[in-house]
This record gives structure tokens, sequence and C-alpha cells, in this order.
């Protein structure tokens, strides 16, 4: 695959500078444009590699001199500087396909994106690949940037974490397993409306062939009106017994848990290490990944009996005098926050808000009303969630601060009872990302 002879970077997060610092890996000279204020770690890192950037604004006639534009997922389509790199016909990729341009011709790929799942189920195979000892890299949307996972020694196999926004401008990537863990509402405020967002989802394997994988979830409605488009071979995956046992596939059976990479070939697990039903589609997700990655059975069924869940999801914080208090930051949609307090055994003082993304609250009602005690809206915007949940719940209240939706929710708490921090939008109105926002709810725990 040809590479450019220049490139322009738009954008200059994580994604932005791993992809800068891969063209300058690739001897490839690029300039990067961010158009608010770089972060200083990241100022330092293009500084130290002697890459031309600018900061506070984009130069569209020096962007317009590159021969590919890469774009960071951040970025819509719609923004100014796109609309007239787009009208200049400029070709755009993502930090994705770039990645898959420039990785080991031999190294496959195991790609895993969804509504909700994926961060944990992109962990747990990459736990399992690395307990297995293969050589592996793990990154993309979950830590370290695509670009910067091919900088140091190559690998074998590298497990990557996608966003919607990082699968548009992917006019080749095709990775060898793809996982769909779901689709439902989430990001309507840059797609519009639903159908939009699952095209968005389905790139994931617009490329792939019949000797790719394409795993998803067979119990998702707005996956299986899909599906017939999928060229790979299809591996379903059930957090419910099917009536039919697939040839191939992952599913519940009886007491045990059954994964079937070939129609010859099944494994069974007794026990999973996280509990819930969306973590049983992650754990299958991920051992079935990895039995099509060649890892042993014996491997497999050790990893998912033994994996330690992720900060800032379903994170148990601690007990304050029997309150527990769980940190489910990474819950930025409804349906992430549905699995948060469907799992809830005890009554609940549910912390919420932040960036509204379109949510539909009517999806929580049920749950609200069985096991919702209080509900602490947090946020600059609170008027949708007030609006929701005001008349619901015994005890609502506003907050501006983490340390004030603390505090405020313990003093609603009493004894055996949880809080639960799942705010079921993005973060960025208060916070500087979801990892900022779980961080400053365990401090604040830690200060009672």
């Amino acid at each position: 695959m040809s590479q450019p002879t220049s490139i322009g970077i738009l954008g200059g997060g994580e994604s932005g500078i791993g992809a800068a610092l891969l063209a300058m890996h690739m001897g490839i000279p690029c300039f990067l444009s961010e158009g608010k204020t770089l972060g200083e770690a990241h100022r330092a890192e293009l500084e130290s590699a002697g890459i031309p950037f600018e900061e506070g604004r984009h130069d569209l006639e020096r962007l317009l001199t590159c021969e590919v534009i890469i774009k960071s997922p951040g970025i819509p389509s719609t923004t100014p500087i796109m609309a007239a790199l787009l009208a200049q016909g400029k070709e755009i990729w993502s930090d994705i396909e770039w990645f898959y341009r420039c990785k080991p011709a031999q190294a496959k790929v195991a790609a895993i994106t969804g509504s909700n799942g994926k961060t944990t189920t992109t962990a747990w195979l990459g736990h399992i690949m690395e307990q297995s000892g293969a050589n592996v890299r793990v990154g993309g949307n979950i830590g370290v940037g695509a670009g910067r996972l091919l900088l140091g020694p190559a690998a074998d196999i590298y497990v990557l974490e996608v966003s919607s926004y990082q699968l548009e401008f992917c006019p080749s990537f095709r990775p060898h397993v793809a996982v769909l863990t779901n689709i439902t509402p989430d990001h309507l405020d840059r797609y519009g409306n639903l159908e939009n967002y699952a095209e968005a989802k389905f790139q994931i394997t617009a490329h792939q062939g019949p000797e790719d994988a394409f795993l998803y979830y067979a119990e998702d409605p707005v996956t299986l009106e899909r599906l017939e488009r999928v060229q790979a071979k299809r591996y379903p995956i059930y957090t419910t017994e099917p009536r039919k046992k697939p040839q191939v596939g992952a599913f519940p059976e009886a007491k045990h848990y059954t994964i079937i990479p070939h129609p010859e070939e099944a494994m069974t697990i007794e026990e999973l290490a996280l509990q819930g039903k969306h973590n049983s589609y992650n754990a299958l997700a991920a051992g079935l990944s990895a039995r099509l990655l060649q890892v042993r059975s014996e491997m497999v069924r050790e990893s998912l009996a033994h994996f330690e869940g992720l900060e800032h999801r379903m994170e148990s914080v601690g007990h304050v005098h029997g309150i527990h208090f769980i940190n489910d930051s990474k819950a930025t949609n409804v349906n992430s926050t549905y699995y948060a307090l469907e799992s809830m055994k005890t009554p609940v003082v549910w912390i919420l808000g932040g960036v509204d993304k379109g949510n539909d609250y009517s999806e929580l009602y049920s749950l609200v009303d069985k096991k919702v005690k209080a509900v602490i809206a947090l946020g600059a915007d609170v008027a949708k969630i007030r609006a929701a949940f005001g008349d619901r719940v015994e005890i609502y209240e506003e907050v501006s601060s983490m340390d004030a939706a603390v505090r405020s929710s313990y003093l609603h708490a009493t004894k055996g009872e949880t809080v639960l921090l799942s705010p079921c939008c993005a973060s960025f109105d208060l916070f500087q990302n979801y990892q900022d926002r779980g961080q400053q709810f365990k401090a604040a725990v830690r200060k009672l």
C-alpha cells in the first residue's frame, strides 16, 4: 500500500499526536493543526520530535498543501475546517486507517466497537493474549493512541478499541477479527439519528472478507437488521440461552458457557470473573476472539475466570459507614447506566449529569422507580434530568461540583445502601474527561 508524500494532522489530542509521531517514524513530513490549545505534554512531544504545528487556529492553505489529512475523531465533518477540506476534495483518513496502512503486513488486528462494553472487551482480550504469551499491543480508543503502537518493536497482534468517530474515513481498514458489542442510541448530537450512528458502527466490517470474523450480539435488533451486508464469517454471541444451539459463536448453556470457534470444536467455561449480563457478553466476546486468534482453550478459560475490572467501570471505591460507593464514570449513555442500575441489589443514591448526547431517559424509568431513592443531578445544564426524574424519586437535588455531589449523596444514603456515580452523559462540562470525573469522585469519597 503506497504511502502519502506529506500528511496534515487535524487535532492535537492523543490520536493526533500518535499519528504525527508515526508519520515522523515513517519518514513522512507532517504538520499538525490544533484549533484550541495543546496540552503541555503533547506540545513538548511535538517540539522534541521536530514536528511543525500550530494551535489556536487552522491554516487552511497550509493544510491543503498536504497530500492526505488525518482527522482526529473528536472533530465532526460539519466543522468549518472539515467542510473546507472536503469541498477541496482533500483525501481524509482517520487515525485508525493511518495505523492500518502502516502496520506490519503479517500482523493481525482485532478491533472492538459498540455503544457499551468495548473498553472492557478490549482490555479483557488484551489480558488473555498477554497471559498466553502472544506478542500483542493494545490501544486505540483505550489508553495508547493507535499511531504510538507502531513506534516500538513490531507485534504479531494488535487489539484496538475503536469508536464510531474513528471508523469514519476508513477506506481500507480491515480487522481480522471485528467485534460489535451492541448498538443503542448514543452520540445522537453528532449523528442526528440512530440510523447514521449504526452506519458508522458497521464500518468496522465494511472491508472484511469471508476469511475474517465478525462477532456480534445476537440479541441486538439494530445489529440484526444489518447482518446481511456482512461478508465476514459471522459469530453470534448470546447472553440468554438460545432456543437453537448455533454451529459457531458463544452462549450460556445450562449452568455453563459454551464457546465454539469452529463447528467441530467447542469449549465450556464454568465461571466468569465479572458478573452481570453485560459482562457475560464482554467475556464471551473476548474469549471467542482469543480462540479465533489461536489461544489455547485452557488459557482462555483461566483468563476469563481471573480478570480484574477496569477503573471507572462499576469500580468499587469502598464503604463509608456501611454505604457502598461505586464509580461508573465511564457510563456516558443511557444503555451503560441501564446495566449499572439493573445490577444494583440495594437502594441507590444515583449521581448523574454532564453533557447530554441526545438521551432518552424514559428507558430508565422502570429501574429508577424500583431501585433509586435519590437523584443527585450534577452539571451546568440539568433541566432535562430535572424534567425526567424530579418527580419520580423521593429526593431530588442539583449540585455544581463533585465534592458537593458526594457530600449530598452521603447524607441521603444510609447503611446498607449504595451511592452510584453513573453519569449517563459526557463529561466535558465540569471535567476534562470521564477519567478525571471518576478520579474526582474517588477523591471526594476519600474525604468523607
